[in-house]
């Protein structure tokens, strides 16, 4: 016979701690044993995601990896398809573009939902150590990424300067200096946001993580707004020889990190309305901060390398 129990948290009593854990309902499914015992899988993810006896494995990742790896082909197609040759057209890349920022989204989502809202109660308790190890080997490979862009900007930068035939628009201006600025500004109030949560100071947790979310968008908003002048009006895009290649790509690269770090920061943010966090339940804020704080300082090496490095004259 199935029983099933409900049985509420704890809730604390103190209003100015403001972090209420919203009572959870826990369905203690058996068939046969003691009514008490928890589910095998009751402290892991998503163990839903994957045919029984797997665990908690999820192939989200590998969906969202799939996706990934579709970008950067599309990326090449369109490379190839605007080089002054007939091997790809402009529409297969674009296909190829679309289609797989399409299947990414598809993957992160679910890979978000399962990880963060679908066994929310249990992501938290446990693992912390070896969660926020895993966001360091996250970006030691995220270095990688970065470090072989920059490998080559240094390498042609290293040339003549500027590249034979080609004529580099004015990068330095007011927009790129309030775009450092907001991104700057928005990692500051991350942090804060985070020691306002071990305060227990929750309107204040919110509220600058909200800021930083705001501030996040206007920045993005104003790269796209850059893009725009750069496409537009200087006739400067990613064909536009090997600085272009550099410009674009790298740049682009980083406007996708923070695209995802306002995905994420968006998600704490509707967590911590809900009640989700407190001063002993932050490894997801702690781990999301660390990829902000990584994301911040490749912008800042972004404008000293490329902004204002390929402005001087050779």
């Amino acid at each position: 016979m199935i029983e099933r129990k409900i049985r509420p948290e704890t809730v604390p009593t103190n209003p100015n701690e403001g972090f209420v854990d919203s009572a959870r309902i826990t369905f203690e499914i058996m068939s046969g044993g003691n009514v008490g015992e928890e589910s095998e899988h009751q402290h892991h993810p998503a163990p839903e995601d994957w045919p029984r006896g797997f665990g908690e494995a999820s192939w989200w990742p590998f969906v969202s990896a799939f996706g990934v790896a579709g970008v950067y082909v599309g990326a090449g197609l369109y490379v190839l398809s605007h080089g002054g040759n007939d091997y790809v057209s402009p529409l297969s890349s674009a296909t190829v573009f679309v289609a797989s920022t399409v299947v990414f989204l598809v993957g992160l989502y679910g890979w978000l939902y399962h990880g963060f809202v679908d066994h929310y109660w249990s992501t938290e308790g446990s693992g912390a150590t070896k969660l926020r190890w895993a966001m360091v080997l996250f970006l030691i490979t995220e270095v990688a990424t970065f470090g072989a862009g920059f490998v080559y900007y240094f390498f042609i930068r290293a040339g003549a300067w500027p590249p034979t035939g080609q004529t580099i628009p004015p990068l330095i201006n007011s927009l790129v200096l309030i775009n450092t600025l907001l991104l700057v500004t928005s990692s500051v109030t991350l942090h804060f946001s985070h020691v306002a949560l071990h305060r227990g100071k929750r309107r204040q947790f919110i509220g600058l993580l909200a800021l930083t979310v705001l501030l996040s968008v206007v920045f993005l908003g104003g790269q796209i707004y850059e893009y725009y002048e750069f496409i537009a009006h200087e006739g400067f895009t990613l064909t536009s020889g090997v600085f272009g290649s550099a410009f674009f790509g790298l740049t682009g690269l980083h406007g996708l990190h923070v695209t995802l770090g306002i995905v994420l920061m968006t998600i704490l943010l509707g967590r911590a309305l809900i009640g989700q966090y407190s001063p002993e339940r932050d490894t997801s804020v702690s781990t999301v901060s660390m990829y902000w704080h990584f994301v911040d300082a490749v912008w800042i090496f972004l404008v000293v390398s490329i902004y204002a490095g390929a402005s001087l004259s050779g």
